[in-house]
């Protein structure tokens, strides 16, 4: 699904925010799933076609009459997108280590999904598509997810500027999987096992900035999801917002409110490709390169898309 417009009306063009220039930060720190990676779109198309085969091959005789039927009537979009939801209300519900066990406690975004992805099926009277092996093949679609246009062309160019950090709640094998599949060039790969908490816990941004040697203020967090850049912000983290299609957790009011505060550094709606056709995270490289002559605190002098020590 492609969107034409962005939703939100856009009160003020991206020059006049506040994304200091001036003082670049020395350390891009990105969300992954919505902001680098279109997973809707790769997860629903995987689900659709393993039923397919299911439902087709020699196999297929093993598929229960009732299952059969369930699945050929599924939605496997709104599937995928529950699928999603349960990731969603999982990180939340473990954004802090047990205080019982620690990080012992911690489990897996692939743990997850896979057990997320069981319990759905079940729901909806799937339990028998498919096979042990199958199922966990399956919930390892999260490690291949194709990229946004913008991303890797993106990135590669940033990456000669900045030190590029995933800050995911991806697990550390997922984040390597999804950069080599999606070719997206990251200096570090950082995620919230690394911390033994997800987003939104503070550990995770102040781990990340300690596990990079650099102050909060010398970190910014790309997301497409404001309720990640507000408890970066918290942190003191710079912020920057690129907007996906039917990424937003928070209500139009809500994401009006956001911008006219003021607190998100760098906007990037859906409409504004002002510095490159491809808008999202290419425009993000646009109105760095435009910074071009300024002199950062304690980040080098900023030339053009480089830094100068």
């Amino acid at each position: 699904m492609v969107a034409s417009r962005s939703p939100w009306p856009m009160d003020e063009p991206w020059h006049s925010e506040t994304m200091s220039t001036i003082n670049p930060p020395k350390a891009l720190l990105f969300d992954v799933f919505g902001t680098l990676v279109d997973w809707r779109l790769t997860v629903s198309h995987t689900l659709a076609h393993q039923a397919a085969l299911a439902l087709n091959s020699s196999a297929s005789t093993s598929v229960p009459p009732a299952v059969r039927l369930f699945a050929s009537t599924v939605s496997w979009p709104d599937f995928a997108q529950e699928w999603r939801d349960t990731y969603k209300t999982f990180t939340r519900a473990n954004s802090s280590p047990s205080k019982s066990t620690g990080k012992q406690a911690f489990k897996t975004v692939d743990q997850h999904h896979y057990d997320s992805l069981v319990r759905l099926l079940a729901d909806h009277n799937l339990a028998g598509l498919w096979n042990p092996e199958q199922l966990h093949s399956i919930s390892r679609v999260w490690h291949f997810l194709d990229p946004w246009t913008d991303s890797s062309p993106a990135l590669h160019d940033l990456c000669n500027s900045f030190v590029l950090c995933t800050l995911s709640n991806g697990n550390v094998s997922l984040l390597r999987d999804l950069a080599a599949h999606a070719d997206l060039p990251f200096s570090r790969i950082l995620s919230s096992e690394h911390f033994g908490a997800y987003k939104p816990s503070p550990l995770v941004y102040n781990g990340a900035a300690e596990h990079l040697g650099l102050r909060a203020d010398q970190c910014a967090l790309v997301a497409a999801h404001l309720g990640d850049l507000k408890a970066a912000r918290d942190c003191g983290f710079q912020t920057i917002y690129v907007e996906r299609v039917d990424e937003e957790d928070w209500s139009p009011e809500e994401v009006v409110q956001a911008r006219r505060e003021g607190w998100v550094d760098m906007w990037i709606g859906l409409e504004e490709s002002y510095l490159s056709p491809l808008g999202g995270l290419c425009e993000l490289r646009g109105r760095f390169a435009t910074g071009s002559g300024y002199v950062g605190v304690g980040a080098g002098r900023w030339e053009g898309m480089g830094f100068v020590s």
